[in-house]
């Protein structure tokens, strides 16, 4: 998840979006799925990832910093 994240801050979107697709049921990658929603406008789609990640308290965090913070969980 953490080359997703990566990617995702390197304006990789496609190539992390492809990636987090391979882990579905993972909660961390269907936040990074949601971020990557976001970040394209689709924020129906979004709003579902972030449910399944059970992470609706992010839907209005800037995508960038939240990215940031995804890294940050994953390096803690």
């Amino acid at each position: 998840m953490l080359h997703a994240v990566e990617l995702a801050l390197a304006c990789k979107w496609d190539a992390a979006h492809q990636l987090v697709q391979h882990y579905e049921e993972d909660p961390t990658a269907a936040w990074i799925h949601a971020v990557l929603h976001k970040i394209e406008g689709d924020l129906g789609n979004a709003r579902y990832w972030y449910h399944r990640a059970n992470r609706m308290d992010h839907v209005a965090d800037e995508p960038r910093a939240e990215l940031a913070a995804i890294q940050a969980e994953l390096n803690y």
